[in-house]
């Protein structure tokens, strides 16, 4: 990605998650401990996933793709949030800003649409059991993935292109630990009105048509499920979709909090807070979630334990 800008501004002060010298190692340590057990945690699932051939199902194939997006996503911002608890200045060029913004706006608009793609399929799943094959094929995978993936991109590409454009003239301090849209608009020195109101489009674009689907899609099977007379098949519904419920009410709910404008200095406190959960804590939480209430994922896991045992006892690669 090409940054061309007349801004004066080459780099930006990055102000963190807190100025508290004290709290600077534990907090380290803590995020730390996170990262590592949200890759540890995405790469587990993915391989259980690719390694285990009763998980080759649309359901696990969507399933890895989030997996993926939250693996790649712990990327784009705790890498430099641990180097800024360790070293004197916080800072960040203007391209690395950019390039931060960029991702983490493409994979925080790609899980939304993955997450949606997964409400379709569930609906498909339940209501349309005996179609399922052929409207969910391996094809309809792929572009719907693909899909996901390249509306995130040229939606991000718009959004940052204009961001790259703004000037920023004097102050160059990030009331923030990360390069997000607004806190950016409030430094730059000229007219942010186009800018305002791309991100608007892009974020109620994202976040309406994703929530009008899984809304939809769960009202159908609602409706599909209280017609089950089987207690067992209610049971079984209701199993296949509790993982993914909690999932898309937990990103949208912390998203929210996120995103929601603030004004006062202790609202922008609250702000950063919530994203921290919605940054760094959902990643991890998203294979915890799909693994402890996922009986497949469980057996698939004894298997591969057992398997590799069993490889180890008897020397073999």
């Amino acid at each position: 990605m090409v940054m061309e800008h007349n801004s004066s501004v080459t780099e930006f002060i990055l102000k963190g998650l807190t100025d508290q010298p004290e709290l600077q190692l534990p907090l380290f340590v803590l995020f730390l401990v996170n990262y590592t057990a949200t890759v540890v945690g995405n790469l587990s699932l993915m391989s259980l996933i690719i390694l285990n051939s009763h998980l080759h199902t649309p359901m696990y194939f969507f399933l890895f793709n989030l997996s993926f997006i939250d693996f790649c996503y712990s990327f784009v911002c705790t890498p430099k949030m641990l180097m800024s608890f360790i070293s004197e200045k916080n800072a960040i060029s203007f391209t690395g800003c950019m390039t931060q913004l960029f991702f983490f706006c493409l994979f925080a608009s790609s899980e939304c649409y993955v997450l949606t793609v997964m409400a379709y399929d569930r609906y498909v799943a339940i209501c349309q059991p005996l179609l399922y094959v052929v409207i969910i094929s391996p094809r309809t995978c792929c572009l719907l993935v693909f899909g996901s993936h390249l509306m995130g991109f040229v939606g991000t590409g718009v959004l940052t292109g204009f961001m790259v454009k703004l000037n920023f003239c004097d102050s160059n301090l990030i009331n923030h630990y990360m390069c997000d849209i607004f806190p950016l608009l409030e430094l730059s020195c000229s007219s942010t009105y186009v800018n305002e109101l791309l991100s608007s489009v892009f974020i109620s674009t994202v976040v309406i048509i994703s929530s009008l689907i899984i809304l939809t899609s769960y009202v159908l099977v609602l409706f599909n499920v209280i017609q089950l007379s089987s207690g067992k098949g209610l049971s079984k519904a209701m199993s296949t979709c509790s993982s993914h419920i909690i999932t898309v009410a937990l990103f949208y709910g912390f998203g929210t909090l996120t995103h929601m404008k603030a004004s006062s200095a202790e609202s922008v406190g609250q702000g950063k807070f919530f994203s921290v959960f919605y940054t760094f804590v959902l990643p991890l939480l998203n294979p915890l979630i799909y693994s402890l209430r996922n009986k497949d994922v469980k057996l698939a896991l004894r298997k591969t334990v057992k398997r590799l045992t069993v490889s180890k006892l008897m020397g073999l690669p």
